[in-house]
């Protein structure tokens, strides 16, 4: 069903699904969340145009229906998602919205209380009225508000999935989903594929070509005043050809049935998108009492959320050992499929720069691969743009900060990382959190100032046990025994083959670009970085201090 038939049950969510204070950034930009979503709704309603994911719309109403809790005076005017959609003809029976549960523990909340519950796709289409006299269809009306709409009956004749005749001269009033027909279509992996803005548009228009009416389907998903047993409304519907409802309906009495049902239409094909289920109770309350507002014989249950708006707290530079610069988000924390965000790459300084990211603004997120955080737009900016201490690229490469130089924490806490990882020398118990502490400790000021600590330096820092001490120290220690190519990874030579680098630092270091050039497997970009690094004085310096140390090849 479309969006508009939960925007109008969105004030009935728990503002608890969002674990955000009611902030003085909240105040300043309550009033451009409003707007935004007011032009949201106007382009989906007015114009057949989804601009934003439905999620995410959803997300952004609960936020700004939070936050305007929070500041009740600015509120200037009742809000009013379906303003847009109003039409001038009148439905003979209202179109209810839908309350959304949360979760599994709603969910069996609500079925506890009901018998008789069956369970539907919550197919992703475009809402409409069927109105049938004497068995003909006489007219068909948009959703609108639901209670005014437009007059969609010049293109609905067209369409091959509408029944025209009823086999019966019956009066009958259906409320319908006009989906976009897709070809074994499974939710999960390929989300909506804005199937229903599709339609919304073709139903829009003046005229619709056979081709496109071919293209749309109708799922029936309430007869307001047909028969009181279930199984009998879905058996009349089928024989009257509207065969999607009983194919697609499952009578439920469990929780654990629901969720069944709900998973395997996310994960299996249907010939619809889908963004979610229908819970449907049997008895409900005769048509002429419907009314706009979400009823209390149908709820939905949402797919898991594969898009997350997130609100940005910070914006962070990480330095890594190559001297590359990467943007991370801290954000306000999210849930995403079952998995709280908190933090999110932007990529690259380039990426960062194009998009201009900054704290307050708001931006869609989505899992790859269903694991790692991924950025995907900015959905919102803050009207207030923070200015940022931006790290400037040229000051960082894969030759700087051997030192603990301003600026250079990052890099060189990169640098030690790796040296102690098993891409470098493989140090037990030497991990970023141990680095840095020796670094805050003021025990490292530079990459190989750790070859020289002591049981007497180590004892000086807080919260450092004996036993600790001696193990950090047996760690250190042993990185002398480590072999000359090992050594060479860990001081993050550029890669070259295993036995171009099995010879002594002397041999190394006397090899210009051309001497590298020569060697097989190894091109004019990577002699040159090789060459560069050996000829750094820097790197020089750190070889001298091996060689001292008593390191093998040095």
């Amino acid at each position: 069903m479309m969006r508009l038939l939960i925007a109008l049950s969105l004030s009935a969510l728990p503002f608890l699904a969002w674990a955000e204070a009611c902030t003085d950034e909240a105040r300043t930009q309550v009033d451009t969340l409003a707007e935004q979503v007011r032009l949201w709704d106007d382009s989906y309603h007015r114009l057949g145009q989804s601009p934003v994911h439905d999620e995410l719309y959803d997300q952004a109403r609960q936020r700004l229906a939070h936050w305007r809790q929070c500041f009740p005076q600015t509120l200037a005017k009742p809000d009013n998602p379906l303003a847009g959609a109003r039409g001038t003809f009148r439905h003979p029976v209202a179109h209810t919205g839908l309350e959304k549960l949360l979760d599994e523990q709603a969910v069996g909340a609500w079925l506890d209380s009901r018998q008789d519950v069956w369970i539907q796709p919550k197919v992703d289409g475009v809402a409409v009225t069927l109105v049938y006299r004497q068995g003909r269809l006489e007219q068909v009306i948009s959703r609108g508000d639901g209670a005014l709409g437009q007059d969609w009956s010049a293109s609905a004749r067209r369409i091959p999935g509408i029944v025209q005749q009823l086999p019966e001269p019956i009066d009958v009033v259906l409320q319908s989903e006009l989906y976009w027909r897709l070809d074994d279509h499974v939710q999960s992996t390929t989300g909506g594929l804005n199937a229903r803005s599709k339609v919304a548009g073709l139903m829009n228009r003046r005229q619709l070509s056979d081709a496109d009416a071919a293209g749309i389907g109708l799922f029936v998903w309430a007869w307001p005043d047909g028969p009181s047993v279930f199984t009998e409304r879905l058996a009349t519907l089928a024989r009257w050809g509207f065969t999607d409802s009983l194919r697609y309906s499952q009578p439920i009495r469990t929780l654990t049935e629901a969720a069944h049902w709900r998973m395997y239409w996310y994960n299996h094909s249907l010939p619809f998108a889908s963004d979610g289920v229908v819970l449907h109770q049997a008895s409900r309350a005769p048509g002429k009492r419907w009314q706009v507002s979400a009823p209390y014989w149908a709820v939905a249950w949402k797919y898991p959320t594969s898009k997350a708006l997130a609100l940005v707290r910070k914006v962070q530079f990480k330095i890594g050992r190559t001297g590359r610069i990467t943007p991370i988000l801290e954000l306000e924390p999210v849930r995403l499929d079952d998995r709280q965000i908190r933090r999110v790459s932007v990529g690259s300084l380039k990426h960062w720069q194009a998009l201009d990211i900054r704290p307050g603004d708001q931006v869609s997120i989505s899992l790859a691969g269903q694991v790692i955080p991924r950025l995907d737009h900015v959905i919102l900016r803050n009207p207030t743009r923070i200015d940022l201490p931006v790290p400037d690229p040229r000051d960082f490469h894969a030759l700087s900060c051997w030192q603990l130089d301003p600026g250079c924490e990052e890099q060189l806490l990169a640098r030690l990382t790796w040296l102690s990882s098993n891409q470098g020398l493989a140090l037990p118990h030497m991990g970023r959190e141990t680095w840095n502490v020796l670094i805050q400790a003021g025990l490292i000021a530079g990459f190989l100032d750790w070859l020289t600590l002591d049981a007497a330096e180590l004892a000086n820092i807080d919260g450092l046990g004996e036993r600790s001490r001696t193990r950090l120290l047996d760690s250190l220690h042993s990185a002398r025994q480590r072999p000359f190519a090992q050594w060479l990874k860990a001081l993050g030579v550029p890669p070259a083959a295993r036995s171009n680098l099995e010879e002594n630092w002397q041999t190394l270091v006397a090899r210009d670009t051309q001497a590298w050039l020569e060697i097989d497997g190894i091109g004019p970009a990577r002699a040159a970085q090789l060459s560069a690094f050996f000829r750094d004085p820097q790197v020089q310096s750190l070889a001298e201090t091996l060689r001292v140390a008593g390191i093998d090849g040095f």
